[in-house]
């Protein structure tokens, strides 16, 4: 199925453009045909199958499961929420400040903050579609790990005194309720899942009207910059000579990683549009751990990002939230090279 994305940037760049197969523009553009095209079937079929899926989902009753239990479970909870939500930096933002109402520790709701725009689950379909099961994983696990670690060191420096009045407060008042409340295991009705998922509360007709606002409502959020990101990946592919990116950074130099981090922060992109860039880098021989931390850089490490946490975060927070970005990318591109390029 995925060679009639192939046949149709053949049929339009080398049929009816009539360029040559061999040049810098034929190869650009067929590579920006093929993948625009390709991803954008994907996604159109992935959003909607996971929104049927998820139609049920209760944003609220998660938050309010996640108020109650350890620090040590919440982090790997927040993190497995924000992997699993399709949610960029400023649409996470109210999700935080729902969460800070609820009392739930910072740590946690760093943890889902810090994983949320890395992963969501039409990325981790699109990167298994586009590069296979193993970068999924890799890419998977290292995002949720970053997400669980730096709740956890957020929560020891006691992060919570940094943030915006707003949310301080939201979370003062949550705290207190939280300790004067009963367990929320206690409210839920039997049969109900915990995280808020009641199979039988909608029928299927809903759960098609759910799934297709939701395609309509992702796709046209993501769309430009899947188009950004193709393009980019499709100039790499096209007009970058031929084993240029590979003789000066195919070693995994230790210099390149953090340089590859520094270039990824004045831009932006959701996780969805970079994998794109990620796919040519690593055709144009760019070692896993290098491109990763181009690509987790760009995404959850930019300015416009922190532009937008400014709402909810003193500068001394975001300041500390950035150092421990680049150093936890930083480090993450380190270990994959020296495990890939060693292996």
């Amino acid at each position: 199925m995925l060679a009639w994305f192939t046949q149709l940037a053949d049929l339009l760049i080398y049929d009816l453009l009539g360029l040559s197969s061999q040049s810098a523009a034929g190869q650009a553009l067929h590579f920006f045909v093929e993948d625009t095209s390709k991803i954008f079937a994907l996604l159109l079929v992935m959003i909607y199958l996971i929104g049927w899926l998820r139609a049920a989902l209760n944003v609220e009753r998660v938050r309010d499961y996640l108020a109650g239990k350890p620090k040590l479970l919440g982090y790997g909870l927040g993190a497995g929420f924000g992997a699993i939500t399709p949610f960029c930096s400023c649409s996470s933002i109210p999700v935080f400040l729902g969460f800070t109402t609820a009392g739930i520790p910072v740590g946690i709701t760093m943890a889902f903050l810090l994983t949320s725009p890395l992963i969501n689950e039409v990325a981790i379909l699109l990167l298994f579609s586009l590069l296979g099961a193993k970068i999924t994983l890799l890419y998977t696990l290292t995002g949720i790990t970053i997400g669980m670690l730096g709740g956890a060191l957020l929560d020891l420096l006691h992060a919570e005194r940094w943030l915006q009045p707003l949310a301080a407060n939201a979370y003062r008042r949550g705290a207190t309720q939280t300790q004067t409340s009963t367990s929320m295991s206690d409210t839920y009705t039997p049969g109900e899942s915990p995280l808020g998922i009641n199979p039988p509360g909608m029928s299927w007709r809903q759960r098609h009207q759910f799934a297709k606002e939701e395609t309509f409502t992702i796709f046209g959020r993501v769309w430009k910059w899947v188009i950004i990101g193709v393009g980019i990946g499709a100039a790499l592919h096209g007009f970058v000579p031929a084993g240029y990116l590979e003789a000066n950074l195919g070693d995994g130099q230790w210099w390149s990683v953090p340089i590859a981090v520094l270039m990824g922060i004045p831009l932006y992109a959701n996780a969805t549009g970079v994998i794109p860039v990620l796919e040519s880098l690593l055709i144009q021989g760019v070692p896993l751990g290098t491109t990763l931390a181009f690509c987790m850089s760009t995404v959850a490490a930019s300015f416009p990002e922190f532009v937008m946490l400014k709402q909810v975060m003193q500068w001394r927070l975001l300041a500390l939230l950035f150092a421990l970005l680049l150093v936890a990318f930083t480090l993450m591109g380190w270990v994959l090279n020296l495990v890939t390029i060693s292996g």
